[in-house]
């Protein structure tokens, strides 16, 4: 029996998507989590092609070339949609700055990824817009330079999953200080829209991400009432040093799912974490060269 994993196989209704001068190893990828059952597959060799094709007949589903540049994609982007605003769009680019990731966000893509980029990373984000019934966006940019940005998001794994890589690509970072950032941050999102948010969709989490010229910094803040160490005995960072995994017993005890390391973790990964008196409100800074700046 094949193992390889198809998603959509229950609907009835036979949906579309178009690739726009796939890459072979990209399409053969992709080939395995779209059910040709399922999903009708068309080609386009540029974004002229593209926008005609999607003019006339409505994706369900688009994925730029890795080939053209960002600026290109965006403008492909907005020109959709005036048409087809319901679309996931994901953009892959050959050409990529802090302001074209934020473009395609006020543009409402579905994700982005730059070269060079992790081939079962973009298959997971495809998998996520394959297999959701419906989507509404969930990230509302508020302001935005490409040093300063601030937006809301939605209390869902979705919308964190897509906001993460939209956040990795941002950060425009070296390659070890981009892998702690965005871990460090993922941890943090994720308890803010699970303990905060409740993965209610009707909550939103608010993040700020500034990079300065020596340090990123990252503002996360929930929905929720906040908590102080003594109310959360559920997590690993309120353990004491002589029972490093005494947070197990009380997550079983709260029917909570395992876990409980995410704050540790963040901890670990970033230079400061710092709370706010309510709790509620968590700082992730990084600094760049591996120092506090010395005033």
């Amino acid at each position: 029996m094949s193992s390889t994993r198809h998603f959509g196989s229950q609907s009835s209704a036979r949906k579309k998507a178009l690739f726009i001068d796939a890459d072979p190893e990209i399409y053969a990828a992709l080939a395995d989590v779209l059910d040709p059952l399922v999903w009708s597959v068309q080609h386009a060799p540029d974004n002229k092609t593209a926008l005609a094709l999607a003019s006339a007949t409505h994706f369900d589903l688009i994925l730029t070339s890795e080939n053209t540049s960002a600026k290109e994609d965006v403008e492909l982007l907005r020109k959709i949609r005036i048409t087809q605003p319901h679309t996931r769009v994901i953009i892959l680019t050959d050409e990529s700055t802090p302001a074209d990731v934020i473009a395609a966000m006020r543009a409402h893509a579905f994700s982005y990824f730059s070269k060079p980029f992790s081939l079962p990373s973009l298959v997971e984000m495809v998998t996520k817009a394959a297999e959701e019934p419906c989507w509404d966006d969930g990230i509302e940019v508020k302001s935005a330079t490409p040093d300063w940005i601030r937006l809301l998001a939605r209390c869902d794994m979705q919308t964190a999953g897509r906001l993460s890589q939209f956040i990795h690509e941002i950060a425009d970072l070296p390659g070890p200080e981009s892998e702690a950032v965005a871990a460090a941050f993922w941890e943090i999102l994720i308890n803010a829209i699970e303990y905060g948010g409740h993965f209610r969709p009707d909550q939103y989490v608010e993040i700020s991400y500034v990079r300065a010229r020596q340090m990123v910094i990252c503002r996360v803040k929930d929905p929720g009432e906040g908590f102080t160490l003594d109310e959360i005995e559920h997590a690993a960072i309120a353990n004491p040093s002589e029972d490093p995994v005494r947070h197990i017993e009380h997550r079983d005890a709260k029917g909570l799912r395992p876990g409980g390391y995410g704050v540790l973790l963040a901890k670990k990964l970033v230079d400061e974490l710092i709370y706010s008196e309510k709790g509620n409100e968590v700082l992730l800074v990084k600094y760049l060269n591996g120092a506090p700046l010395v005033h």
